[in-house]
Parts: structure tokens; sequence; C-alpha cells
């Protein structure tokens, strides 16, 4: 179940930590976002698994789903880091446990006379 009072505090949080990490105005034109969502580690683990899981071995499967996460964090960036999420032309995301929880964020303009890809 998707939570709105856990999404807008999420939103809001990551808000606050961009505009003091970024100092730029909002990034124009085409972009491309990769994403590393770095969650929790359970205390209730064995040491095998808590290496497993720090080494990438095993990942999160559990909710909240991945899309879930890029939906939450492109809308709480609108406005900070780029003027608006419809200027993302190229997403890669990713889930991950760490003693350190955290979202990474990496954003890369792409020139306009980019040329698309034949399929």
């Amino acid at each position: 179940m998707y939570d709105l009072k856990k999404v807008a505090v999420y939103k809001r949080q990551l808000a606050i930590m961009a505009v003091a990490m970024y100092d730029g105005k909002p990034l124009d034109g085409p972009l491309q976002v990769e994403l590393g969502f770095y969650r929790h580690l359970q205390t209730s683990i064995t040491k095998k698994e808590r290496k497993l899981r720090l080494s990438g071995a095993h990942r999160p499967t559990m909710k909240p789903d991945v899309d879930n996460y890029i939906k939450s964090t492109l809308d709480g960036l609108n406005g900070i880091l780029w003027q608006d999420d419809n200027q993302i032309v190229d997403i890669s995301a990713h889930k991950f446990y760490s003693d350190r929880p955290r979202v990474e964020i990496e954003v890369k303009k792409l020139c306009s006379t980019h040329k698309q890809k034949k399929h």
C-alpha cells in the first residue's frame, strides 16, 4: 500500500537536503539520472547474511518497490535539481542494503543533439 503521509515526509526531507547540497539553478533540457537507494540493515540477521547483503550479493526485494522510490524522488526534486521530471529521458535505479541508509543521485545533462538509438 502506498502511504501518502510517509511519501510526503520523504519528499520534504529530500527537498531540504537537496537545497542544502545543491546551490545551482534547476537544470533544463534532457537529463539522465542514476539513483541508488540504500536501505537499513535489520539487526536480527545472521553475520553471514549481513555480509551477503553488504557485499550486494543479496539485495532488497521487499516493499517499497523501486518504481515507488523513483516516483517519489523525482517528484520531490522538481524545481530543485531540474525544472520538471518530464525532462528525464534516461534513468536507472538500484536498491541495496547499507549500514548507512541514504539516497544517492547523479544527474547528467544530455546534449540536445543527442542521437536516438535505433532498435
